[in-house]
């Protein structure tokens, strides 16, 4: 058997093989495109703050002999007082910007959330028309500072 190599190497022949060629290339493209396994997509990742009161209670310590020279004035239960314990209320969830002076143009510290309880420190002091006292929190006293007393609730010491 003689091949005419004219006759297999004619434009139609040519053009048929191309054509096999590019149909099969298609084919292979969507095989790939359409069958193989779609990678992972990342996880959207939400943030969320969630905010911790404070615990309200006084760490129990042991009780120490203090000299009678050295002992503070009784608070008057209901009036806040200082030596006395007093509960921030009255924010409606907004907190108590507690301040490193007394006044309004204090330097802004820290937030205290409605039901924390602190001890009076010192105090009273008026300026910008509000009486201002200064707390320290039973469980850290680094959160110290000034608050209004329209927020401060006197409260029995805590056991």
């Amino acid at each position: 058997m003689k091949f005419d190599l004219q006759q297999l190497l004619s434009p139609r022949v040519m053009l048929g093989a191309l054509g096999l060629a590019a149909f099969l290339l298609l084919l292979t493209f969507g095989w790939i495109l359409f069958a193989a396994p779609k990678p992972p997509q990342p996880a959207e990742f939400i943030s969320v703050l969630t905010v911790l009161p404070a615990p309200t209670g006084m760490p129990r310590t042991l009780a120490t002999a203090t000299p009678a020279s050295a002992q503070l004035p009784t608070p008057v239960p209901g009036q806040v007082s200082v030596s006395g314990y007093v509960q921030i209320s009255g924010t409606e969830g907004q907190g108590l910007k507690i301040r490193a002076a007394p006044g309004l143009a204090g330097e802004f510290l820290f937030l205290a959330y409605d039901t924390e309880i602190f001890r009076v420190q010192d105090g009273p002091q008026e300026k910008d028309g509000h009486i201002w006292w200064q707390i320290v929190s039973n469980y850290d006293e680094t959160r110290a500072g000034w608050a209004a007393a329209d927020f401060l609730t006197a409260i029995a010491a805590p056991q």
